[in-house]
């Protein structure tokens, strides 16, 4: 009675074992075991994570990045010992693979610019500022993972990112023009400049992204593109995974199309609007989703992301006043983008505002915003910077 149980805790075991072979992990690297055992517990929460020790080999699993965390002088040399052989067939194989890798520098300028060269110039952080680790690394693995994506994909568009901002913008003026003229936008070309966004921003970050944006003063559509930029790194910096990148992404490139049906006269105003021209600039929201309804290639999450994103959880947001649970984690997200890039655009009026200002402004704004939210994005407004040279855009 006992062999068909013995049988199936062997094929559970063996199971085990290949789902063990096929996952992606991060390998950490340390000869410091209690030290590395509580950087594991922090990646885990995010990625799985395997420690080897020195001598060991590649654990089971598909690595996806290399975090390197060692005592050991990796620049020393020793011909002849063992530990420095395990090492340099371990610097050869991080550098042959192509992955992200995160060293943490251990403040000898010498033996931390040895290792780099040695690993093959891998991103390096003071292990000190123990709170940026698992995000540093998130973000490596992410844009990885992107990179990998595209050079895979058969006939992608590819190019400088000067050349992909270029057709981004282009593919951004298709939507709105499509809507001026009472059409719904193409999701074929929403799609495709979705992906530019993420590819481009993966590639170059959030501050390159926004430098190329900004280059032309062609208003609104600079503002999506720059929402739409925000949305990316922000999905990165959680973690998110590629679906669900794409689709805040999206939401965010779309998030004002209603615009293009609002008059010119009040939506390139050189200053504040009047109650009555406010009240039409209201109405884009609604006039966005609805018109976006049409296509019925757009899901509701993305419509809900267009008539919603000026909602506050507060209940002073338009176009319903909706409050608290009734807004949807998507709105949230891009919510927070829009204001960011609002704040930080240039306006014939005001110039644009500070990191500083722009986090100060955010924050007295918890109430309305989703505060949990706002703290996850103070990376992303770190990294962006202000936007010195940004064009004149109305909210």
């Amino acid at each position: 009675m006992r062999e068909p149980r013995d049988r199936q805790e062997r094929q559970n075991a063996h199971e085990r074992r290949r789902d063990r072979r096929s996952e992606d992990v991060v390998v950490l690297v340390s000869d410091r075991r209690e030290r590395a055992e509580r950087l594991a517990r922090g990646i885990a929460l995010v990625l799985p994570c395997r420690v080897i020790e020195p001598g060991a080999g590649l654990p089971a699993g598909r690595p996806i990045a290399f975090v390197v965390d060692l005592a050991t002088d990796l620049a020393a040399d020793r011909n002849g010992d063992r530990g420095h052989a395990w090492i340099a067939w371990l610097a050869t194989n991080i550098r042959e693979s192509g992955l992200p890798c995160l060293y943490l520098a251990r403040g000898n300028a010498i033996h931390d610019a040895a290792a780099v060269t040695l690993l093959g110039t891998p991103t390096v952080i003071d292990p000190r500022q123990s709170a940026g680790i698992v995000p540093t690394l998130r973000r490596l693995v992410a844009a990885g993972k992107a990179r990998a994506t595209r050079g895979g994909m058969q006939g992608a568009a590819g190019g400088p990112p000067e050349v992909q901002v270029e057709r981004a913008t282009t593919l951004v003026i298709h939507l709105f023009d499509s809507a001026a003229s009472g059409q719904p936008p193409s999701p074929e070309e929403a799609e495709e400049g979705t992906q530019i966004v993420l590819d481009t921003v993966s590639e170059v970050g959030i501050r390159a992204w926004l430098d190329l944006v900004w280059r032309h003063d062609i208003q609104v559509y600079q503002h999506s593109l720059s929402v739409a930029g925000f949305a990316a790194a922000f999905a990165a910096e959680l973690g998110f995974s590629r679906d669900d990148r794409q689709r805040l992404a999206k939401a965010a490139l779309l998030h004002d199309v209603g615009k293009a049906l609002i008059p010119h006269a009040i939506l390139n105003k050189p200053g504040p609007l009047t109650p009555d021209e406010m009240a039409v600039m209201r109405t884009h929201a609604a006039l966005g989703a609805d018109l976006l309804a049409k296509e019925g290639d757009f899901g509701p999450d993305i419509l809900d992301v267009v008539r919603y994103h000026h909602e506050r959880l507060d209940g002073s947001g338009y176009p319903e006043g909706l409050k608290g649970a009734q807004i949807g984690d998507l709105v949230r997200l891009v919510a927070i983008c829009d204001v960011h890039s609002a704040l930080t655009e240039r306006r014939v009026y005001r110039p644009p505002l500070s990191a500083a200002e722009a986090v100060a402004i955010m924050e007295a704004q918890a109430g309305q915003l989703d505060s949990d939210l706002l703290r996850a994005y103070r990376p992303i407004i770190a990294r962006a910077g202000a936007a010195a040279s940004g064009p004149s855009v109305l909210g």
